[in-house]
């Protein structure tokens, strides 16, 4: 007989040892500096989560920011702003490149402070002291001065939406030199100081007629700077009517609040914008941004509205891949994902309602609709049993996947549930924060490691995806060229999952991705 002490031991050297442990002192994996600051910059939210404080997380980013090039820098405040669709992370990592790398920082501020908001947030950090300095400096006022001198008018309307720096407060900041006396007169404006009406924008004309006159036509102005006025229901169904896409979704509850479904035809005119597949595609939706309007949603909100989202949603998941082969999807339901995904935001901030927890239901919900013959295997310390209709809307799955769960944390307990039912697997995807804990042994790798080395022997082409859903710089299964471990929860995470299933990724996976965005001089 073969001496099995021995066997197991050859077998087990050729499993990567693990080189730190998790937030739950279990065995890990240490990501590389690289793909941990891809990671933060894709998850990271600066509040509060289950594991880390956001000032943690601060010190930590920045302590990237600085053993890295600055190139990749550059390249991941880019993929956080225009993959990941966050906000201050790549504010971060940008005023970061003023103290290392301040050869790239005009190379990266126009593509990622690309709106008012997030002029405020680079200017609120740079003056903050965070990256080790308290005044902007030379180049990164140069630069604010020209998004200030080149934005348009309706761009500096909306910046003005905002404390904690105002657009006023920049203003004064930077003292931006106007390059044409209509930008003076409304620099001059948001200042308060005198300036010639006659020059200012019709819309800011059309605002300050309004603020006089209620029976004028509601401008198109940022709704916030209306809220203060007194507005009736007709004219609250105008700013619904002329808002953007976005912020319909997001105001819901305030049109109902003021009476606007209660007129007549509104239900209906919302509802139809609400579900506009064309609308959608330019607005740029993705499924967390629907998903976090439904878990808002009151109950004053008519019904046909709530249908309309989760026809939305249809239309939000056209990049979800097809994936050839049997795909397994397994969430991670237990009770560290039960924080909002976006952190929590203390001192009396409005924390997300949606939870790690809600987006790992949404992302296995909309791979099973696009690939109704997946397997759905939740999981806590076992996998949880729940039947799932691929037919069904997205969002109805998503909820009963999240009302789930509650328990510890054992990453290996769906590999180790397909190995014992010997099922065959083309696709693992694993949604999870990867605390993993109750598998903990000691020995030369960790239990997900362990069951997926067993699966590969019975299936030597399958592939697993970790999809990580927040900041924490471990895995249960270190990269290499079946594992892919992505972090985030937007649409480039399914773009990079179909990249991943059909071979086409570059040898560094997701890292490597990052890496392609050109840098121009």
């Amino acid at each position: 007989m073969a001496n099995q002490t021995l066997f197991k031991s050859l077998f087990a050297k050729g499993r990567p040892k693990p080189d730190t442990v998790n937030h739950e002192q279990a065995p890990a994996y240490r990501f590389s500096p690289q793909h941990t600051l891809a990671q933060y910059a894709a998850t990271g939210c600066l509040h509060n989560t289950f594991y880390a404080h956001a000032e943690d997380q601060l010190q930590t980013v920045l302590g990237l920011a600085r053993q890295v090039d600055p190139t990749f820098v550059a390249q991941t405040a880019i993929y956080s702003r225009k993959r990941g669709h966050m906000k201050d992370m790549p504010a971060l990592l940008t005023a970061s490149l003023s103290s290392h790398g301040m050869e790239r920082l005009p190379q990266v501020f126009d593509r990622v402070i690309d709106n008012g908001r997030m002029v405020r947030n680079y200017v609120q950090i740079m003056r903050s002291g965070a990256t080790g300095r308290r005044s902007l400096g030379t180049r990164p006022k140069r630069l604010v001065q020209n998004w200030l001198n080149s934005a348009s008018a309706m761009q500096l309307i909306r910046a003005s939406v905002g404390q904690n720096p105002s657009l006023k407060d920049v203003i004064r900041m930077v003292h931006p030199k106007p390059v044409t006396a209509e930008r003076e007169a409304l620099f001059a404006y948001f200042l308060g100081r005198a300036h010639d009406p006659e020059l200012l924008p019709e819309v800011l004309q059309a605002f300050e007629r309004f603020k006089k006159d209620r029976s004028a036509p509601v401008p198109d102005v940022p709704f916030q700077m209306l809220t203060a006025l007194d507005l009736d229901a007709a004219q609250w169904a105008a700013i619904a009517r002329q808002a953007g896409w976005h912020m319909v979704r997001m105001n819901l509850n305030t049109f109902a609040r003021h009476g606007v479904f209660a007129l007549d035809g509104m239900t209906e005119t919302i509802a139809y914008r609400l579900a506009d597949a064309e609308e959608i595609a330019r607005a740029r939706v993705f499924p967390y941004q629907i998903m976090a309007a439904w878990a808002s949603i009151g109950g004053e909100v008519p019904g046909l509205v709530k249908d309309a989202l989760e026809d939305a949603m249809e239309s939000a998941i056209d990049n979800v891949p097809e994936i050839p082969g049997r795909v397994v999807v397994c969430p991670d339901v237990s009770g560290s994902m039960c924080w909002p995904v976006t952190g929590y935001q203390g001192g009396g901030g409005a924390s997300s309602k949606v939870t790690c927890n809600d987006v790992a239901a949404l992302i296995a919900s909309a791979v099973l609709r696009k690939n109704p013959g997946a397997t759905v295997m939740p999981f806590e310390h076992r996998v949880v049993n729940v039947t799932l209709n691929a037919k069904a809307g997205v969002l109805r799955n998503a909820r009963a996947l999240a009302r789930i769960g509650g328990g510890g944390t054992d990453c290996s307990a769906p590999l180790a549930q397909l190995n014992r039912s010997h099922y065959s697997v083309d696709m693992v995807i694993m949604i999870s924060d990867n605390e993993s804990w109750f598998d903990a042994k000691r020995g030369h790798d960790t239990g997900t490691m362990r069951q997926w080395q067993t699966l590969k022997r019975r299936n030597p082409d399958a592939r697993l995806v970790c999809i990580d859903l927040t900041p924490y710089g471990t895995t249960q299964a270190p990269e290499r060229s079946d594992i892919l471990n992505i972090g985030g929860f937007s649409d480039a995470v399914f773009e990079t999952l179909a990249a991943f299933a059909t071979g086409t990724l570059n040898p560094e996976h997701w890292v490597g991705r990052i890496k392609e965005i050109a840098i121009e001089p």
